[in-house]
């Protein structure tokens, strides 16, 4: 069920008779005209080429896989929903997104940082206390490793407050012009701009301070955080969360971007460097069938 969003400026208002966020793929137009008129084929294609980047968005700003699921599938109803209210002249992709990150920032449901009220120096404290003495190695030490620094960042973002949080992943790890990120967020480019330097200033001195992927002389090290991460519950060897997760087709698995992450040499990469997460099949399925069984009230 989607829960409704509290009102707030830059929010549902907006999001009803928004322009602008960059300019529409051929072919949109006329999918999304077939779509309002009530062909549900033309609907579904809509859910199927957005539900993908959509989860991503939903798993970052969540930071664990089943509250990313009941987002996406919420965010796709209201997707649908204000489906007339697309204009051309915006990238439809930037539009949802948009639709996304109202319902992100105004839902109710808290991650445990947020109810715990844990910043980047408290999380830092908890990284350096839990360090095991010896570093693991071997092939499964390695997907552990990259396990711990998959949830390791998302834990990161966690730490954010959400309008930190998702102003960095739209330009960090989804890599948006500050136009669009801005014209999503309903802010001004100048504004935009000037709390991203905030926010990748803090990540950046959290992150050389403490990551030795970043830099050599910070104590943390993933394959130190196996045996505490293990113990605590937060990883688990048979089921890893995030390297496990199943991928888009043809798109990055964990190994994959962990290269990717080590070429870049950046700090960004740390969070950019995720695999291709695919939404999940049974919550983007219950949204096709709700079309399919002609109870969808908006369409046609």
């Amino acid at each position: 069920m989607v829960h409704e969003a509290d009102a707030e400026p830059g929010g549902a208002e907006l999001v009803a008779g928004a322009t602008g966020g960059g300019v529409a793929e051929p072919g949109d137009a006329e999918l999304v005209a077939r779509a309002v008129g009530g062909e549900v084929a033309a609907a579904e294609a809509v859910l199927r080429r957005l539900q993908d980047p959509l989860y991503r968005l939903a798993l970052r700003m969540t930071g664990n896989r089943a509250d990313a699921e009941d987002a996406t599938q919420e965010i796709l109803l209201r997707v649908l929903t204000h489906l007339a209210t697309w204009r051309a002249d915006a990238a439809l992709l930037t539009w949802a997104y948009r639709i996304g990150v109202n319902h992100l920032l105004n839902q109710h449901r808290r991650s445990p940082q947020e109810r715990g009220g844990i910043d980047l120096e408290i999380f830092a404290n908890t990284l350096l206390d839990g360090l095991a003495t010896a570093d693991h190695r071997g092939p499964e030490a390695e997907l552990l490793a990259t396990e711990v620094r998959l949830q390791c960042s998302q834990a990161m973002l966690q730490c954010l407050d959400r309008p930190e949080r998702v102003g960095f992943v739209l330009a960090e790890v989804f890599e948006l012009s500050s136009a669009d990120a801005a014209w999503i967020l309903g802010i001004t480019p100048a504004a935009y701009r000037k709390r991203l330097q905030r926010t990748k200033a803090r990540l950046g001195g959290f992150l050389t301070a403490n990551c030795g992927r970043v830099d050599s002389r910070a104590r943390c090290r993933c394959t130190r955080r196996i045996d505490p991460a293990t113990a605590r519950g937060r990883i688990d060897p048979a089921r890893p969360a995030f390297t496990g997760h199943p991928v888009t087709p043809g798109g990055r698995d964990a190994a994959a971007a962990e290269r990717q992450m080590i070429r870049l040499h950046d700090a960004a990469a740390v969070f950019r460097a995720h695999p291709d997460y695919a939404a999940p099949a049974e919550k983007v399925e219950g949204v096709v069938a709700l079309l399919r069984s002609g109870r969808f009230p908006l369409l046609g």
